[in-house]
């Protein structure tokens, strides 16, 4: 009995949800797919994902029972992990070194402006 067929959506919270859309949309290059009035969170229903991915995240408003500066867990992937990492840098994000690994893929952790931890891997 499998009634679960996907992992759609993952929430993270934000204190100010147009600096995170500039972040996930303008500096990692989501896409925007959703931005809808949330009247009961006061906020809005923000949905954003890497082109083409099935999964996509909710940049939703913190709270007290859902705070900023957490380690998401999330895993995303690029085809090129020292050069995202490098651009990333570059271009003023928080990053922590390049970890290479025998037998592992490359990765390195990364924050949002919100100190929302996030890790990028390599494909």
């Amino acid at each position: 009995m499998n009634h679960i067929t996907d992992i759609r959506t993952i929430a993270i919270p934000v204190t100010d949800q147009d600096r995170a859309v500039e972040f996930y949309v303008g500096t990692l290059g989501f896409e925007k797919h959703m931005d809808a009035p949330l009247p009961q969170l006061g906020g809005r229903w923000i949905v954003v994902a890497p082109p083409g991915a099935t999964t996509n995240l909710a940049l939703v408003p913190a709270s007290d029972t859902t705070p900023t500066g957490t380690d998401t867990g999330i895993r995303l992937v690029t085809p090129d992990a020292a050069t995202t990492h490098a651009t990333l840098t570059a271009s003023g994000v928080s990053t922590d070194d390049l970890l290479v690994w025998p037998g592992v893929p490359p990765m390195f952790t990364f924050r949002d402006p919100d100190q929302n931890q996030l890790y990028l891997v390599e494909e």
